[in-house]
């Protein structure tokens, strides 16, 4: 299966929409940003400006409108594993998911009866990458550098990874399906996440969407 890339365009610091304040070089952000994700949080990054993360190793990506991330958030309530990291960027929700999944997604999507719908859903795994969200908080010794130079990115954690805790037990998977693990379940997530965009585009479209429950 090919790898479908985040369909945006990577924020330029240099071009004004980046939040990097004049006075405080851009690559000392950038690099206090890479050190928090891969001392902190053990996350490979990719070489360049502004940082993005590796995904395909600790953890696939859902990408979807906000719009619907939220509200299928906010559907699913309180689960087991409901910590996972979601970020939101340029209109759209990052879900985290477990590595892996990217792969799982078409035959999923099919077996669920959406497939051959245009749900504006993708996923993006081994191969791929996502922008990093700005570090919540400016916490610790990222702090002054956060303040001064602003965020690396548009991109901001809805729900952030927490340093220290392993995130992999955290992530939806295909291995809960059925049974007592710490994650939740990534049928239910994707079938979840794929009515909310699918409700999304006929609210856009117009059209009334049937009620879900």
């Amino acid at each position: 299966m090919a790898i479908v890339p985040l369909p945006r365009r990577p924020l330029d610091p240099s071009d004004g929409s980046g939040g990097i304040t004049r006075g405080v070089p851009g690559d000392i952000a950038c690099d206090a940003v890479r050190q928090w994700y891969e001392n902190d949080l053990d996350w490979a990054t990719v070489p360049g400006t502004p940082v993005h993360l590796l995904t395909g190793l600790r953890f696939d990506v859902l990408d979807v409108p906000a719009e619907a991330g939220v509200a299928a958030l906010r559907h699913l309530g309180p689960l087991p594993g409901a910590g996972s990291p979601v970020a939101v960027h340029g209109g759209r929700a990052l879900l985290l998911v477990a590595a892996g999944s990217a792969e799982e997604l078409p035959g999923l999507l099919e077996w669920l009866d959406w497939g051959g719908l245009d749900l504006d859903l993708t996923a993006v795994g081994t191969g791929g990458h996502m922008v990093a969200p700005t570090p919540p908080g400016g916490a610790g010794r990222l702090g002054g550098v956060l303040r001064e130079a602003g965020s690396q990115g548009a991109a901001e954690w809805l729900r952030p990874p927490e340093p220290g805790r392993e995130v992999e037990p955290s992530l939806p998977t295909m291995s809960a399906l059925g049974g007592g693990g710490g994650a939740p379940d990534l049928v239910r997530v994707v079938d979840t996440v794929a009515t909310h965009c699918h409700r999304v585009r006929l609210r856009r479209a117009g059209t009334r969407p049937a009620a879900f429950s």
